[in-house]
């Protein structure tokens, strides 16, 4: 587990104990300072903890003295106290100087690892709420298990850091949004950049599990459980015993299996076909839908209760039409993993019709205009001539309903970048910089675009 924790304490037998119950729960990242001096000394140098669990009274520096020490410097810390000594006029003052918790020795490890949880927790939602209060665009710290999903939407961007934050847990995730939208690309990220990337990820799409052998497939049976079943076989939740099941689809679970799916989520427990014995099972739920699952509990198709269990933490993914601003970005992308797409270069007219279509079916339908454009691009051009007939001629129905409603017809490129640039800079307040940076492009190649636009 996730979650870099600073203990300081003057004795080393606590000191010792503590880290063993947090590793053998799973924590792994875990500073041991027997001197107070010495964990400031470390802030000071740039070390960063997401948790402190603090003595309170110590000879070099008291306890007191370094939570507020720690929070001027680390406001972003949490920090606990611990004592020998249960007072409550000492519990309200470490709560008064910024502590979310005070312990007091001996500690039981049951009581530690639920405290410690309780304050990283606390931090995942601030850092959480957070998020949907700024327009900047947040710093991935685990850039690699995210760098599949190409983006440069600010709107993107936010919830692939909410998604980071939320691989720190166990908690289960429900992805939202469109067929294409990529679910679940974002359901692999998550479990890369969560503790449980050494094991499995199991995708299952719950429309092609036949319901007479969802039982079998998912808990697994014993040799003899019903006709045919000949030997042993373990099912998907022993398969993926420790990592990530993925549940696509989740809307059209059948409604007699929900049950015994929210068994697994509550207990974290099952039965195998042709047993009585409950096997215990470790592992972390993610499933997403294109459904409007309250709409499906208000038919009665979908259990509230399985409903909430699944939305420990909801995640929707925007489609295309509300993120244009990627499409040149994965239009690139999608090029250079397409045999015959690499080393393709898209003109301003193509890339423009790209740009101004709607994708109901989203990056999947983007991928598969793309392939079958590669396929007849000449000359290493991918042009007007080398997209679909049907695509274009799509586009330019459209296109001209939209302008007898007094929209917009397609503009060249470069008119659409000069627009979005604009657009951009005006939210920022005339702010290069930041515009800059939520561009993703060099300042010094900003200052000459505005130049080229006669814009200060």
């Amino acid at each position: 587990m996730s979650g870099s924790i600073l203990v300081v304490d003057d004795e080393q037998d606590f000191l010792e104990s503590v880290r063993r119950a947090l590793v053998s729960s799973g924590f792994r990242n875990v500073r041991l300072e027997k001197n107070p001096l010495e964990a400031m000394s470390a802030l000071e140098k740039g070390a960063t903890f997401d948790l402190a669990l603090i003595d309170i009274h110590m000879p070099e520096m008291d306890g007191m003295e370094l939570l507020e020490k720690l929070r001027a410097e680390s406001p972003e810390t949490e920090c606990m106290m611990v004592t020998a000594v249960n007072e409550a006029r000492v519990a309200i003052e470490c709560l008064r100087k910024g502590a979310y918790d005070y312990l007091t020795k001996p500690l039981s490890r049951d009581d530690l690892i639920a405290a410690v949880r309780r304050g990283l927790e606390k931090k995942r939602f601030l850092e959480i709420l957070a998020l949907h209060k700024t327009e900047h665009s947040p710093k991935l710290l685990n850039k690699e298990a995210f760098r599949p999903i190409v983006t440069r939407s600010g709107k993107i961007e936010r919830i692939l850091k909410e998604a980071e934050l939320h691989a720190e847990s166990d908690v289960p995730i429900l992805i939202t949004g469109e067929s294409g939208t990529g679910k679940e690309l974002l359901a692999q990220a998550i479990h890369r950049a969560s503790p449980r990337a050494r094991y499995p990820f199991t995708p299952i799409n719950m429309v092609s599990l036949p319901g007479s052998l969802f039982e079998a497939e998912f808990f697994g049976y014993t040799r003899g459980a019903f006709t045919g079943a000949d030997k042993e076989r373990p099912g998907y939740l022993e398969h993926t015993n420790r990592g990530t099941l993925f549940l696509d689809e989740i809307g059209d679970l059948p409604l007699d299996f929900q049950g015994k799916l929210l068994r697994v989520l509550q207990e974290g427990e099952y039965y195998r076909l042709g047993t009585n014995h409950p096997l215990k099972v470790d592992l972390r739920i993610i499933a997403a839908t294109n459904m409007d699952l309250d709409r499906q509990i208000s038919k009665g198709a979908f259990r509230k209760d399985l409903y909430y269990r699944l939305k420990g933490a909801l995640l929707h993914l925007p489609p295309l039409r509300e993120r244009k601003e990627d499409i040149p970005l994965l239009a690139m992308n999608i090029l250079k993993e397409i045999p015959r797409g690499k080393g393709l270069t898209v003109d301003e007219e193509a890339l423009g019709l790209l740009i101004d279509y709607d994708y109901p079916g989203n990056v999947r339908e983007l991928k598969s205009i793309l392939q079958s454009a590669a396929n007849l691009a000449k000359d290493g051009i991918l042009d007007i001539k080398s997209l679909p007939p049907t695509f274009v001629q799509r586009r330019r129905s459209t296109s001209t309903g939209k302008s007898m409603q007094g929209q917009e017809a397609i503009l060249p490129l470069g008119e659409v970048e000069k627009a979005h640039i604009l657009k951009i800079y005006d939210q920022t307040n005339k702010n290069k910089t930041q515009t800059a940076d939520l561009l993703k492009i060099g300042l010094n190649t900003l200052r000459r675009k505005l130049d080229s636009y006669g814009v200060d």
